[in-house]
């Protein structure tokens, strides 16, 4: 265990072998396929229901599906080797623990921190994306106006309730608490309803589309609107010096950074390594055919709705009493007279959001998992119940997430998320460099080629995506980081496992 204070690192050999601990030992029983459908399940979700119509709306017109191009580019580099650290270093936890291994300890507990938030934040926004979901199925099923009534929230003294999101993060907290398998046998028949509705939108939607509706493929740049600051356009676009990034080459870039996120969660296949029967194999496989088949199902997506309607009709407008009229998968089909297809797709993004929503906590979990089994946060997280589950932190992670779902407004999260997932991209791009130079000697089953190439691509693209979101963003990211330092020095570095047994070491040594 090379390294003191600040840049102490665990090796690889330690973390393998701190997963036999009784107390804190995950049960093995997840195959391929279940990583795949972990990876489908999570990815095909808010992205490719709300997000895909309100970036063309917004940012890119019918050039979207080419901003998914550039999205998914980065995302396969920073696949590659998170394929090749997972193999190697089979442990829960994923960007965290492969930085522990590389970087230190204060950089594994700096994104170990980001995640938090970054997963945190992501399944309470699309906790509260279901709960809108589940007021327009209800609408159709009792015949209210789900546009002006909303049956999922409502006034508790001064505060605003979701029930809806509530009793959505409770049921799937205690799926996980029974066991990933049983989550993994869930995801798969929720996921399979939502492939067949994704199918259907592709399928169906090809006899709307009108070609006229490509033309301009990439629309002109247009000035921000009217009461927008400049910290809500891209920090790429401030830097060199553009009026905003509302289509045009900075909104085409922007639209890339921002439907980046309805690509996360293939890296959350990698915080599942502990618990996965022969990591070595099933890992890469699952990360890459996760990535595969939702990329696919992305590009169509986004080609079928850009043709049916003009993106101006996609666009987000406020409405009278000043909230923000967002457009969605379903949108394009209302505007063609398909009611009954809109309802179908309303019901499927329900199930989509599901399985988005359990995913995201599953890897928040098994990060705080980690976190604590190092002592870095309380060390009664990392403690399983008798069938191998980490319980406490599953219920911690659940009540964590359902008050920020119930109780808060979720808006502008996705580039939340988006920023502290590439910050950790970009971490364990570097550490599949910085772990071939220092231990070369480790059993790798799975080999980025080309390195450190491909390594320092996935760098580029991941830090070229960061520079297109906005500064708001950045503001918000940097203020979270510096939180995180500020507990890193108050507590975790004082109880850190790691530095006691390197203590102990020490002492041991001295005459």
């Amino acid at each position: 265990m090379p390294g003191n204070g600040l840049w102490r690192t665990k090796s690889v050999e330690q973390s393998i072998a701190d997963t036999d601990d009784a107390e804190t030992k995950l049960r093995r029983n997840l195959s391929t396929w279940d990583l795949i459908v972990f990876g489908v399940a999570v990815v095909i979700g808010a992205g490719i229901f709300t997000l895909t119509a309100r970036t063309a709306g917004d940012l890119a017109g019918p050039s979207v599906s080419v901003a998914f191009v550039i999205a998914a580019v980065a995302c396969a580099l920073a696949a590659l080797c998170y394929a090749e650290f997972a193999s190697t270093v089979p442990v829960a936890g994923s960007a965290y623990t492969f930085s522990y291994a590389t970087f230190g300890e204060f950089v594994a507990w700096i994104i170990g921190w980001d995640l938090i938030l970054e997963l945190a934040v992501g399944a309470a926004a699309v906790a509260k994306g279901w709960s809108a979901y589940l007021n327009t199925v209800l609408g159709y099923v009792f015949g209210f106006d789900p546009s002006q009534s909303t049956a999922t929230i409502f006034k508790l003294g001064g505060l605003t309730l979701d029930w809806g999101a509530l009793v959505l993060v409770v049921f799937l907290a205690a799926m996980l608490a029974i066991g990933t398998k049983l989550s993994s046998r869930v995801s798969a028949v929720i996921t399979g309803i939502k492939v067949a509705i994704v199918l259907f939108v592709i399928v169906f939607g090809l006899f709307y589309v009108k070609a006229a509706n490509y033309t301009p493929f990439v629309p002109e740049s247009q000035p921000p609107v009217v009461g927008k600051s400049g910290i809500e356009q891209s920090l790429f676009s401030v830097i060199a010096g553009g009026d905003g990034s509302s289509f045009g080459a900075f909104g085409l870039l922007a639209g890339a950074s921002l439907v980046f996120f309805a690509f996360i969660g293939f890296d959350i296949v990698a915080t599942t390594a502990e618990e996965t029967k022969n990591p070595q194999r099933s890992v890469p496989r699952g990360i890459f055919g996760s990535l595969s088949i939702v990329t696919a199902l992305y590009v169509a997506v986004s080609l079928v709705l850009v043709g049916m309607v003009s993106y101006h009709q996609l666009a987000t407008t406020i409405k009278p009493d000043g909230s923000a009229d967002k457009k969605t998968l379903a949108t394009a089909f209302s505007l063609n007279g398909v009611d009954w297809a809109a309802q179908l797709i309303s019901i499927g993004a329900l199930a989509g959001l599901t399985t988005v929503v359990m995913v995201l906590m599953l890897g928040q979990i098994r990060i705080i998992f980690a976190m604590s089994r190092d002592h870095l946060l309380p060390r009664q997280l990392a403690r399983t119940s008798a069938k191998q589950t980490p319980i406490r932190a599953t219920i911690a992670v659940a009540v964590l997430v359902a008050i920020a779902a119930t109780f808060f407004e979720a808006d502008k999260l996705e580039e939340m998320v988006n920023v502290g997932t590439l910050f950790a991209f970009i971490l364990v791009s570097a550490g599949v460099i910085v772990l071939r130079k220092t231990r070369p000697d480790l059993k790798r089953s799975f080999r980025v080629p080309w390195v450190p190439l491909v390594p320092i691509l996935a760098i580029i693209a991941c830090v070229w995506l960061m520079l297109n979101l906005t500064v708001l963003t950045w503001l918000r990211f940097v203020a979270w980081m510096v939180l995180g330092v500020i507990v890193y020095f108050a507590y975790s570095r004082r109880r850190s496992l790691l530095g006691r047994r390197n203590a102990e070491e020490a002492a041991k040594s001295e005459p």
